[in-house]
C-alpha cells in the first residue's frame, strides 16, 4: 500500500483549502510522529519537545499528544480480535457473535448509540465484538486507556485528531482504516485541506527507527 491511495483519499474529501497547519500544533504533530512505536526515534522526539515549548506548548499539552500516539498500540487488537473468533470458532453459523446478558451489557454501557464506534465497526467490522467475546476486561481497559487523551483536552480534538490520521499514514505503518476515521473526524472538527496535506507530508518524513540504546 502506497502513501498515493492516503494522498487520493485526502484530495476526494469535501474540504476547503484553508489554512496550513500553525507552528506549534506542526511541532506537536511531529513529536507524535518521532515518538511514535513505528518511529520511536529518541533524538527526533527531544527535537520536538524543545521545539514545542519554546513554540508555548505545555508541558501537559506534551504529555497528550504522546498519551494519543501511544494508542497506536491497540492496532493490534484491530488487527488480530477477528481473526481469532473466526479461527477459534466463536462466532455461531451466521458468523455473527452472540453475548452473553453480561457481555450485552458491557456492550451497551460503553458502546451504546455513540456514532464513533459505529463508524469504527464500519471500517473494522467486527472488531469491538470480537475483542468483547475474547476478553471483557481488555475490552474496558481500551475504552479506559483510549479515553484519557480526550479527557483531560489541552489539545484541541481537530489536533489529536490530525495526528491520528497522519500517524496512520507513516511509511512503516499506514493503517488505512484508522486513517479514514480520523480523515473524517478532523474534517468534521474543521481541519482544512492545507493542514491535512502538511500532516500527510510530515507523515511521509517521520523519522526512521534507528533503535533506543
Amino acid at each position: 500500500m502506497g502513501i498515493e491511495e492516503f494522498y487520493a483519499l485526502a484530495e476526494a474529501a469535501d474540504v476547503g483549502d484553508g489554512d496550513a497547519l500553525i507552528a506549534v500544533d506542526r511541532a506537536l504533530i511531529q513529536l507524535g510522529l518521532a515518538c511514535a512505536l513505528p518511529s520511536l526515534n529518541k533524538d527526533a522526539s527531544r527535537h520536538a519537545i524543545a521545539e514545542a515549548l519554546a513554540l508555548g506548548a505545555s508541558p501537559q499539552q506534551i504529555q497528550e499528544i504522546v498519551s494519543v500516539i501511544a494508542g497506536l498500540g491497540v492496532h493490534s487488537l484491530m488487527l488480530t480480535s477477528s481473526l481469532i473468533t473466526e479461527a477459534a470458532g466463536l462466532a455461531d453459523a451466521d458468523g455473527v457473535i452472540v453475548f452473553t446478558q453480561q457481555e450485552q451489557q458491557i456492550w451497551d454501557d460503553r458502546v451504546g448509540n455513540d456514532p464513533f464506534w459505529h463508524r469504527m465497526e464500519d471500517e473494522l467490522p467486527g472488531f469491538l465484538r470480537s475483542m468483547l467475546k475474547l476478553s471483557p476486561a481488555q475490552f474496558e481497559a481500551f475504552f479506559d486507556f483510549c479515553a484519557v487523551p480526550w479527557q483531560t483536552r489541552t489539545v484541541s480534538a481537530r489536533t489529536k485528531e490530525l495526528l491520528a490520521m497522519a500517524s496512520d499514514a507513516m511509511p512503516s505503518h499506514r493503517f488505512m482504516p484508522g486513517f479514514k476515521l480520523h480523515l473524517a473526524n478532523a474534517i468534521k472538527m474543521g481541519a482544512s485541506r492545507a493542514a491535512i496535506k502538511d500532516c500527510l507530508e510530515l507523515a511521509a518524513g517521520a523519522p526512521s527507527h534507528i533503535g533506543v540504546a
